[in-house]
């Protein structure tokens, strides 16, 4: 039964299939965890409306979140619900991420009508990706390979697939399972095969920064602490590195008998068939100051390796 003292929060949430699903998980779990009255408030982002041009040269992955954090500013949305990998590295002065969810699984997919790995892929064959990150690595693996760009949500990207427009597309392994379209996987990458983006598979909820103390000592009660501290490591490679969509870089933290080992890499779009530059650095950690610092030094031992000449290309 609702009373006068029953929380009531309302979600402000992209409207694809993936970012609903996120949605209503954090919905439930809010209900089911304070009892709460929680409503959703979808919304359509400059992010989904621009198909036609890459996200690096129309504003970068802002773009997915600027209308939510706008409903937040004015009230009508309590928190918004993000992947974490599409939140930008600096949050707007007013905003905060209150929590971070535990990780689905955070590799990348290979998705194919016809072929069973990318290696079994015809010479030419055209691959579809958004993301600068995937293309360096898969030009890494397979530099004979024609990398297209591929926009849309999820079901546009599968679609644009089943008409033929690709041989292969490569998405998050987690939204696929999110959705329940595990079985469209024929492979997945290791991580030390095709690092993930960071942040990959993880939600995260942003709240304003201001009259929000209490949902946001409450959200904090649903923080992995794990998710949490490697995607702090993971953002602060990118954020290091001046990190944006623009940026082919790559950040993955794994947990390793109580250490953090955070490997990240970098490539340069315009060098096909390049090796990538990459990183490792581990640590003992414990807090968000010391998930940081991890960060900041494997960004570091990009750079010494001349990660700088490749950021200044781009």
């Amino acid at each position: 039964m609702t009373t006068d003292t029953t929380p009531r929060w309302v979600i402000a949430t992209r409207e694809s299939r993936l970012a609903l699903w996120q949605a209503h998980h954090v919905q439930a779990l809010l209900q089911q965890r304070f009892a709460a009255r929680v409503e959703l408030l979808g919304m359509t982002t400059r992010g989904d409306q621009i198909l036609d041009r890459s996200l690096s040269k129309v504003g970068g992955k802002g773009l997915f979140v600027k209308e939510l954090e706008t409903a937040l500013e004015e009230g009508r949305a309590d928190l918004a619900v993000h992947s974490l990998k599409d939140v930008p590295m600096d949050l707007p002065e007013g905003f905060v991420l209150a929590a971070v969810l535990e990780r689905e699984d955070p590799r990348d997919a290979f998705v194919s009508p016809r072929h069973a790995s990318l290696e079994a892929l015809p010479h030419g064959a055209i691959v579809g990706t958004s993301s600068l990150r995937r293309v360096v690595q898969l030009r890494a693996l397979r530099p004979d390979l024609r990398i297209e760009p591929l926009r849309g949500n999820l079901d546009t990207r599968l679609r644009k697939l089943d008409e033929g427009q690709y041989e292969a597309i490569v998405l998050a392994a987690a939204g696929l399972k999110r959705l329940g379209l595990a079985e469209r996987i024929r492979q997945v990458f290791e991580v030390d095969t095709m690092i993930p983006a960071a942040g990959q598979g993880a939600l995260g909820i942003e709240v304003r920064t201001t009259g929000q103390a209490a949902l946001r000592e409450q959200l904090a009660s649903l923080i992995d602490r794990d998710t949490w501290l490697a995607t702090l490591a993971e953002r602060a490679v990118s954020r290091a590195l001046g990190g944006s969509c623009s940026v082919p870089l790559a950040a993955h933290g794994v947990w390793q008998n109580g250490r953090l080992e955070l490997t990240a890499a970098i490539g340069d779009p315009a060098q096909a068939g390049q090796p990538l530059l990459r990183a490792r650095a581990g640590a003992a950690v414990d807090s968000p100051a010391q998930a940081e610092a991890l960060g900041v030094e494997a960004a570091g031992l990009l750079r010494e390796q001349g990660a700088e000449a490749i950021l200044q290309r781009l």
